[in-house]
């Protein structure tokens, strides 16, 4: 399993780089969706891992959904507001606009290009787990009244990843 990055991890902030989809092995999926699982995650963005490349995983409740180098084509005007939260910002839940359907284009597990119309919860998992491959994160969608209600929560949050790459820098050094 990996460790899932936490608000502050200045990862989470990075633009991702496009990959090949024949660099992802059986293996890497395999770990990516265990710590996925694990966390009670619905989506995993390549990013909430330490890895800042165009891909991410999620699961709808139907079946586990690879994609890599995501694009979104269209997006409908018709919004829905639902609740969210993320595995990089635990504890937090908001409500956040979302179009309640997109048209997507991405490439799958086996490499394949592939076009789908996703609606409701679907294409809400997708439109998160996408934004996370912009650096941006469900809270920036929060009014500026919002996010200071949450600050003391946020600045928490923002503590313990700081001690977690405090430690894995600590690591990395003791191997070297």
């Amino acid at each position: 399993m990996f460790k899932v990055r936490l608000y502050g991890d200045p990862v989470l902030r990075v633009i991702a780089k496009e990959i090949d989809p024949e660099s992802l092995t059986d293996e890497f999926i395999k770990k990516m969706s265990e710590t996925m699982y694990m966390d009670d995650g619905v989506g995993l963005a390549a990013a909430q891992i330490g890895i800042s490349e165009r891909f991410f995983m999620y699961d709808a409740g139907e079946k586990l959904n690879v994609v890599i180098n995501p694009e979104i084509l269209e997006r409908s005007s018709e919004v829905e507001l639902g609740e969210e939260g993320c595995l990089s910002i635990p504890d937090i839940f908001e409500k956040i606009s979302r179009s309640l359907k997109i048209k997507a284009k991405y490439f799958n597990r086996q490499g394949h290009e592939e076009i789908r119309v996703l609606e409701g919860y679907e294409a809400r998992v997708f439109q998160h787990e996408f934004d996370h491959l912009n650096g941006k994160l469900f809270i920036d969608y929060l009014s500026t009244v919002k996010r200071r209600l949450l600050k003391p929560k946020l600045d928490e949050i923002k503590r313990r990843s700081a001690e977690i790459l405090k430690e894995m820098r600590n690591l990395s050094h003791k191997r070297n």
